[in-house]
């Protein structure tokens, strides 16, 4: 999902809170790390981990409750060509699945307003979180379970990735994978594998 389909981006909500560009790279640097959310995509829970960080942070609590209060403004960006591209494939009946590393609870947001906000993942048959499922990413379990979701085998399934080692990890299941560089270089890839793209 993020960055193939959407860019996420704290900036995109940080930039309304904290006027300042660079007390608002301090921010996202020191308080709201990228190790700090990462965590939350596995196994960790987000009010708890925020109740922590603010303890850590007084006089930043409103700040960071606000990371996963308004989380969908961090997803408010989409890239064109991808989305794009979901829609003609999903209009052209190839079976899509959404699969992310990302907090549990993005699974009740995709399968809620995210379909008013981003039309496209209506083309998704079904969504696997990380932190809702309980696997991630470039784990085996993962792929595992999404065939099993869908009824497919690894073998009949195409992984597209914009982290390697993601999609190295897709590669070793069955799967066949395309790291995701550019809306040019992964659409080329579907159409020399066959795909309406």
């Amino acid at each position: 999902m993020g960055g193939v389909l959407i860019d996420y981006n704290p900036r995109h909500l940080y930039r309304k809170l904290i006027p300042h560009e660079a007390e608002m790279e301090d921010f996202l640097a020191r308080v709201t790390t990228r190790e700090w959310h990462t965590r939350q995509d596995y196994d960790g829970d987000p009010a708890t981990a925020t109740r922590e960080l603010q303890a850590l942070h007084p006089g930043k609590e409103a700040l960071i409750s606000a990371y996963y209060d308004r989380f969908d403004e961090m997803l408010a960006h989409t890239f064109e060509p991808t989305t794009a591209l979901v829609e003609r494939l999903g209009s052209a009946k190839v079976p899509l699945y959404l699969l992310s590393n990302a907090p549990g609870f993005l699974d009740a947001w995709l399968r809620g307003p995210a379909r008013t906000t981003h039309p496209f993942v209506r083309h998704f048959r079904d969504y696997v979180v990380s932190g809702h499922v309980g696997c991630w990413k470039p784990d085996a379990a993962i792929f595992d379970l999404t065939c099993r979701l869908g009824g497919f085998k690894p073998q009949d399934a195409v992984f597209i990735d914009d982290v390697l080692a993601n999609v190295d990890g897709a590669r070793a299941t069955g799967m066949s994978g395309i790291h995701h560089r550019s809306p040019e270089q992964t659409i080329a890839e579907l159409r020399a594998l066959g795909f309406p793209a």
